[in-house]
Formats: C-alpha cells, structure tokens, sequence
C-alpha cells in the first residue's frame, strides 16, 4: 500500500469492504449512503495510508476506526437528517431485511465469536461503540450508566481484545 501498488488496495477491499460495510451500515441504516461512505473510506485508507503504524495497532483496527468516523461523521451531515425526516417506510422493511446479511459479513472475519469472549458489560459497549456508533457519552445517558464507567468498561474491553487476538 506505501508504495501505492493499486493490488494491494485491491486486496484490502476484497478481504475488508464487508466488514466495513457491515460496520458503516449500522451507524447509518442506508444503503446508498452506506455504500458511499465505503468509496470515500478506501480513498481515504489509500490517501493516508503513510500514517499507520503497526506498533500502535493492527491494519483492520485502523481501517476500522476510520469506517466508523467517517459514518459517525456523516450522520452528523445535513444530509442524513434531512433524510432520516423523509425516511419512509419501505426504507425501513429494507433495512431490516438486510440485518442478518451484514451480521453475516462482521461475522466471516470472526469479529463475533471474539467479542463473544468478553464479559457481558464490556461486549455491550464495545458493540454499541464500534458497531452502533454511539459515542461514549450518548451511551452513558441514553443507558444509564455513569460516564466513567463506560470508559473503564472500554478500557477493560480493549485490553482483553489485545490479550484474545495476541497483539
């Protein structure tokens, strides 16, 4: 990727963009958004692929952060809440059609049977962090749970992460 061989981005997209995807469209809940949020990620994974550093991280995380940014980001657009004000309900029935195939693409990659070692605390978090693009003070408040809490939960929940995978 450093030295912008165009295989290797393929590579990436062929063994990531699922998982992205699946990742993107469940902060969004729109496929052509979602979609396009997907292009604009591997852009910028190309663009900026000079500022990884494996010690920090493994390739997957990074690319995984960037993902939910950008779709963190886009749900914060005027236009996704211009959208979610005229979103009908065929909209609605397609999403939740396409719940079980996204679940299937996290799950190719064995992000699911991962998490699934976690302790209950720390998988609800992490998953409503990462997946459901909460930010950690929108999980505090819309779940009751102190602030400081859900950190050390993260906290917890990465080193345990760290310990699984073997980084």
């Amino acid at each position: 990727m450093r030295a912008k061989d165009k295989s290797a981005l393929s590579y990436l997209y062929d063994h990531y963009s699922g998982a992205l995807y699946g990742v993107i469209h469940r902060i969004l809940k729109h496929e052509d958004i979602a979609e396009e949020v997907l292009q604009d990620i591997f852009l910028k994974i190309w663009d900026r692929i000079d500022q990884y550093d494996s010690s920090k991280g493994k390739l997957f995380t990074w690319m995984l952060n960037i993902a939910r940014n950008q779709a963190i980001d886009k749900t914060r657009s005027k236009e996704i809440s211009k959208d979610q004000k005229t979103k009908g309900i065929d909209s609605l029935v397609h999403t939740i059609d396409r719940q079980d195939a996204l679940e299937q693409n996290i799950d190719g990659i064995g992000l699911k049977e991962v998490l699934n070692k976690l302790v209950a605390e720390q998988r609800f978090v992490v998953e409503h962090l990462y997946f459901k693009g909460y930010s950690q003070s929108e999980l505090a408040e819309e779940f009751n749970i102190p602030l400081g809490t859900v950190k050390t939960r993260l906290r917890s929940a990465m080193q345990q992460l760290r310990s699984i995978v073997g980084a």
